[in-house]
């Protein structure tokens, strides 16, 4: 009887969707066909629109919770353009799927527990995890857009250093970034570049960039490109112990994984290969201990 009932439900929801959307395929011929002038029909997106039905929900935040999550967007490269709001309501959407299909699944898979009771369990552990993995995508994006900014750091100061030493400025220099690094790096770049072109100042928006990325290598970067404006210093001697600096601590983290690398074969090695090894030198024995016994 329930899947009946669902089965129904579901049919009745496709027949009253494809009733409205052939009504406005009518309506729209009609004004077309009495020549009046319509304005061209704009395709929202269904991110949007899931936004704009959550946005009550989603103002709720407290400021300091909407600043938090606008800068976790902003370090993950703004995925999708997505707001605060428009994150707080794929949260809120995502949860409401999932909640949904665990109570289906609670009640159409046979436990001990009444049906009831498995129903309510797996709807709420469902919603749980649907509401809280959007947040475990978010952070996971930052932290692969971080270990992108850190690994081609020290090449993209090299390359910065040969065209500032060559006599370009500064902002050809991150240019040249952009258009050689196709990865996180050339995204937060070319932000700095948009935004110096719309009159904004340079070491206020590199300042901004390094605050946003969140990698300690490329804010002291920053910081000395800062210093270096700020007391006349030259830049590219600047950059070019940065670079050789940022080379020496690479340098120095490969080593100390280098060194990590035997201390963490250990495990795999004891849980792995030895209980085969202890079968195959042991196996005869025991079982001729055993023959002899019996």
């Amino acid at each position: 009887m329930l899947l009946i009932a669902v089965s129904a439900g579901i049919i009745c929801g496709v027949v009253v969707v494809a009733f409205f959307i052939a009504l406005d395929r009518n309506l729209a011929a009609a004004a077309n066909n009495s020549g009046i002038w319509t304005a061209p029909p704009v395709n929202t997106p269904l991110l949007k629109r899931l936004e704009a039905l959550a946005r009550p929900l989603a103002n709720r935040l407290p400021a300091l919770a909407a600043g938090e999550l606008r800068q976790k967007l902003s370090r993950a490269g703004d995925p999708g353009n997505l707001t605060p709001a428009g994150f707080q309501a794929v949260r809120y959407g995502l949860a409401a799927l999932m909640a949904i299909a665990g109570l289906a699944l609670g009640l159409l898979v046979p436990l001990q527990f009444p049906p009831l009771v498995s129903a309510v369990v797996s709807g709420a552990v469902s919603a749980l995890l649907g509401y809280f993995l959007p947040l475990l995508w978010l952070n996971q994006r930052i932290a692969v857009r971080r270990q992108q900014i850190q690994r081609s750091l020290a090449e993209a100061t090299d390359l910065l250093t040969l065209v500032v030493e060559s006599g370009m400025s500064l902002d050809e220099g991150l240019l040249s970034i952009t258009e050689r690094f196709h990865n996180a790096l050339g995204d937060e770049i070319g932000k700095v570049l948009r935004e110096i072109r719309l009159g904004g100042p340079r070491m206020a928006a590199l300042e901004h960039m390094a605050d946003t990325c969140g990698v300690a290598d490329l804010h002291h970067l920053v910081e000395s490109i800062v210093q270096s404006d700020q007391m006349g210093v030259p830049i590219a001697r600047l950059l070019r112990v940065q670079a050789t600096e940022m080379r020496r601590r690479q340098r120095q983290t490969a080593q100390e994984r280098a060194a990590q690398a035997s201390s963490r074969m250990v495990f795999p090695m004891v849980g792995c290969i030895f209980p085969v090894l202890w079968i195959v030198l042991l196996g005869p024995a025991i079982i001729q201990i055993l023959s002899t016994v019996r």
